[in-house]
């Protein structure tokens, strides 16, 4: 998801922090890490052109854009096939479990350079993104309206359950309010997309960031091993599971793992439900811009009327959030494929074949994002976010099972 901008202050003082709850008590230094070295002399490398140092290269002979990706690409898909092929033997764990699992093992034993890095982002961002496009030539506009508003009621009760457990837990654990807010939104909503989102709003640090998406992923982990057991030790139905995972997993990867592994079904339900979940980052984002901006406001005093950012004679309260940034692409994607399929435009004969693809696509992108793991963060993330992520994991899971009870869906 992209992340929504927020302008900047006038630089001459530093932006109001604001979290899920921020008191006197929160101190930055116990999560507060260096900085990338700034230029010493405070200057921004210029946007203009660069000299050229020689003639240009001869058409065909420069490097194609892209082409660093292959070498981590390659890798994702090779694990993705070899995963693909043990899920055939075990259809329970099936192929995207497998993958991650394999790519975690590869992460810990090999440990991929610099050069498979770009591959391995994109594959884990870019090819699960084409995964939920795809899925969408499957539903058509109705299912995706009924299933939507269907789940709304579970969706919204187990998100203000997770936040509010976010503040209290937290405080106890002594975790600072930025950090609580962005475990608290990633855990409720949509996992690192939350995360990068509302970052920007809240000016949260990157050692903040680099915890809450740390501690997210190995939520993330633990959902898809663990929520299709719990889906058979309960009876669920491919409605119910699909319910679950999308309103209990916070990322779209896990959540689209976790449903393929139950059911086919199971993924169709969980996808639109997260994409319906994945909506509510714009009330929560627009909310803490609010607070930002009051609580801008109010360190600036009386000097001057509240405006624009930077603007001489305010208190450099931030600027309106860019709502459109807030939804994501494959959100577009996915909806355009799903109202062809339901203008008949998708044959029937291929609803087979995109089906494979997808789940194909969904292990390569796991694959890869199971490559990605780096245990030398995890261990420096301590062990309070943890705790609070797993806290949160247990309230979101057992308020969306209650939920779903309560509204008959279980």
């Amino acid at each position: 998801m992209s992340s929504c901008s927020i302008k900047g202050y006038n630089g001459r003082a530093p932006a109001p922090r604001v979290g899920i709850m921020n008191d006197a008590r929160s101190s930055q230094a116990r999560l507060a890490e260096p900085a990338h070295p700034a230029d010493p002399a405070g200057a921004v490398p210029s946007a203009g052109p660069v000299p050229s140092a020689g003639p240009a290269r001869p058409a065909g002979k420069g490097r194609l854009p892209g082409m660093d990706r292959l070498p981590g690409l390659a890798l994702a898909v090779g694990v993705a096939v070899v995963a693909t092929a043990l899920g055939r033997l075990a259809p329970l764990v099936g192929g995207p479990v497998t993958g991650i699992v394999l790519g975690v093992l590869v992460a810990v034993v090999v440990r991929p350079g610099a050069r498979l890095r770009p591959g391995i982002a994109f594959a884990g961002r870019g090819v699960l993104q084409a995964a939920v496009v795809v899925l969408g030539a499957q539903l058509s506009l109705g299912q995706v309206l009924r299933v939507g508003v269907g789940s709304l009621p579970v969706m919204i009760v187990t998100l203000v359950v997770c936040l509010a457990a976010a503040y209290w837990i937290g405080r106890r654990l002594g975790i600072v309010g930025d950090l609580r807010t962005l475990i608290g939104v990633g855990t409720g909503i949509c996992g690192a997309s939350a995360i990068a989102a509302v970052t920007p709003v809240i000016g949260a640090a990157e050692a903040e960031v680099a915890y809450a998406v740390s501690t997210i992923f190995v939520f993330n982990i633990a959902a898809v091993l663990t929520f299709p057991a719990i889906g058979h030790l309960l009876d669920m139905s491919q409605h119910s599971f699909g319910l679950f995972a999308g309103t209990a997993v916070n990322d779209m990867s896990s959540v689209v793992a976790a449903a393929t592994t139950y059911g086919g079904a199971a993924a169709d339900q969980a996808v639109v439900v997260k994409l319906a979940r994945t909506l509510l980052i714009i009330p929560i984002c627009l909310g803490l811009a609010a607070l930002v901006r009051r609580r801008a406001r109010t360190a600036g005093g009386t000097a001057g009327t509240p405006g624009t950012a930077g603007t001489p004679g305010t208190a450099g309260t931030p600027g309106p959030v860019r709502v459109g940034r807030l939804i994501p692409w494959f959100l577009v994607g996915f909806l355009v494929l799903a109202a062809a399929n339901t203008a008949g435009l998708v044959p029937s004969a291929a609803h087979g074949p995109l089906s494979t693809l997808a789940v194909f696509l969904i292990t390569v992108a796991l694959s890869a994002i199971g490559l990605s793991t780096e245990p030398a963060r995890l261990r420096r993330t301590g062990p309070a976010p943890l705790i609070l992520g797993g806290c949160l994991w247990l309230v979101v899971t057992a308020t969306s099972l209650a939920a779903q009870f309560l509204t008959g869906h279980l």
